[in-house]
């Protein structure tokens, strides 16, 4: 049986919402998967109502644009990945932003930890919920594929989310 994802916590502005994806540098999967929900949110009629960032732990890559591999395999499936330049998580993003997730659970202890702002990205995955999208950094071009898989499933079920979250209160 399917489970349901979780309830987004409230936005801190009615009517908006601010989300941040995280990894270790900013390179493959949070950039992917900000590609993916912003994409998701135009066709869901949302791009107005949500703000997406992501950003990497690490400082390695600052400035530099997404990973040519994560790049192809978004080109390749009809994203474009060229806005896209890597930025450092800053400790005060869970104060700023209306959820914060992350990619992993190294990367969960790099933003010191779950908190009601803070979880993992596949916290909202319907196929296996709680898990933790794997580095694809270090191997081949099939995990980028499957990075891809899991992100554009996964922020499928975030935009559903997120149309009740950014409702008109009135």
């Amino acid at each position: 049986m399917a489970q349901h994802p979780p309830q987004l916590p409230p936005p801190r502005t009615p009517g908006r919402y601010c989300i941040a994806l995280v990894c270790l540098g900013n390179i493959c999967r949070s950039p992917t998967a900000h590609v993916v929900l912003e994409r998701r949110l135009v066709e869901a009629g949302l791009a107005d109502r949500v703000e997406v960032a992501s950003s990497g732990t690490g400082g390695w890559h600052v400035g530099n644009p997404m990973d040519d591999r994560a790049a192809a395999t978004l080109t390749a499936a009809g994203y474009d990945p060229s806005r896209h330049r890597a930025r450092q998580y800053d400790a005060s993003w869970p104060e700023a932003y209306d959820l914060v997730l992350v990619m992993d659970e190294a990367n969960l202890a790099d933003v010191r930890g779950r908190t009601d702002r803070v979880g993992l990205f596949r916290d909202f995955d319907p196929i296996d919920p709680g898990a933790e999208v794997p580095d694809p950094y270090y191997g081949g071009a099939d995990g980028f594929e499957e990075v891809l898989a899991m992100v554009e499933r996964t922020n499928d079920a975030i935009v559903t989310a997120l149309h009740d979250a950014v409702a008109d209160p009135g």
